[in-house]
């Protein structure tokens, strides 16, 4: 039964999604995301364990969350992970969970994944050259991402999505063949455009590939995108069927469109930071809390006191925007 939910912010917006974090270690090093040397992971003492957020998720359900991601970092990094999987599926008033990887690790993956109730996977799929694969993750191995989505298909999860960073001066060329890739594989495919959150802070808005430009350069292909009504008013994407196939391409457009306004998630952090905003410069901590004998209602408190102070919108389009100090792979995907 689903729990109606508690966590309604001061703009009227309904929270019920909940991306955790199990990680900030990767075994890639995205420019969008990553430095590409030295990086400073958390000590595993500073990560929250399984039952740690098995515990979070416990409480964050009475409140109405009933749909999870798993992110890192890559998640699939974390030991056991399909361990965690079974156990957020046997906690009351959670219906979804879905992970987003990498792929490079899902074809030893897939199978322990969903025999634990993984339901849906995001796969991240920029380019099919290996070249600008390189110069985007600083390290080879496009070919075992390949091999993850073979394995991910053979598993039968209920949705399997290809997510595309989509960069200006670099992404362009791989916009036809994410497509086609995606047509002959019958996967659905997102674009998403290049946020202000890697870690180099070369991010700039003549970096950002449109979701407008996109679309315009599949539909000169593939003939004119029928926009498809949102089942979901929360989803982030915008979705669009091909007319050949009943197959579908979205496009997140968070620089171009903000679509900030039906916002309905929370973040943890890996070391268990709640965010109420990819974006947000406050984080409420949750690790201290349980690690100090508080109870469920102090963790209750935390979150819906995380919720309330939850901003209208992240502001990357206005002059106010403050830039997060923290990256992508310290934040959660």
């Amino acid at each position: 039964m689903t729990t109606k939910s508690k966590l309604v912010d001061s703009f009227g917006r309904t929270h019920n999604s909940l991306r955790i974090s199990v990680t900030d270690r990767c075994n890639i090093r995205c420019f969008y995301c990553m430095p590409a040397e030295n990086v400073r992971f958390k000590p595993r003492t500073e990560i929250l364990s399984f039952e740690e957020i098995a515990r979070f998720v416990n409480v964050a359900a009475t409140l109405g969350v009933n749909k999870i991601r798993l992110t890192g970092g890559e998640p699939l990094v974390r030991n056991d992970l399909p361990d965690l999987v079974g156990a957020l599926r046997g906690i009351e008033g959670i219906e979804d969970i879905a992970l987003t990887t990498n792929g490079m690790l899902l074809a030893e993956q897939a199978q322990p994944l969903k025999v634990a109730g993984l339901q849906r996977i995001n796969i991240s799929l920029d380019t099919l050259d290996e070249e600008i694969f390189e110069k985007i993750s600083r390290r080879r191995g496009l070919d075992k991402v390949f091999q993850g989505i073979a394995a991910a298909q053979q598993q039968n999860f209920e949705k399997i999505r290809l997510n595309a960073i989509a960069i200006a001066d670099l992404t362009e060329s791989q916009i036809i063949p994410l497509a086609k890739f995606a047509r002959q594989q019958n996967l659905e495919l997102r674009f998403i455009e290049f946020m202000p959150l890697d870690s180099d802070q070369n991010w700039s808005n003549d970096k950002v590939l449109s979701g407008k430009k996109i679309r315009a350069t599949i539909e000169s292909e593939f003939g004119r995108l029928t926009p498809v009504p949102r089942t979901d008013p929360s989803q982030p994407a915008t979705d669009f069927c091909y007319s050949d196939t009943n197959l579908c391409v979205g496009f997140i457009n968070p620089v171009s469109q903000p679509f900030c306004g039906d916002c309905n998630r929370l973040r943890i952090t890996a070391e268990g930071k709640i965010r109420n905003c990819l974006f947000s410069t406050v984080e409420w901590d949750a690790r201290s809390l349980m690690r100090s004998g508080a109870d469920d209602n102090d963790i209750r408190d935390l979150i819906l006191d995380c919720v309330a102070s939850k901003k209208a919108g992240h502001g990357i389009d206005s002059d106010e925007f403050i830039r997060p100090q923290r990256a992508m792979y310290q934040i959660g995907g």
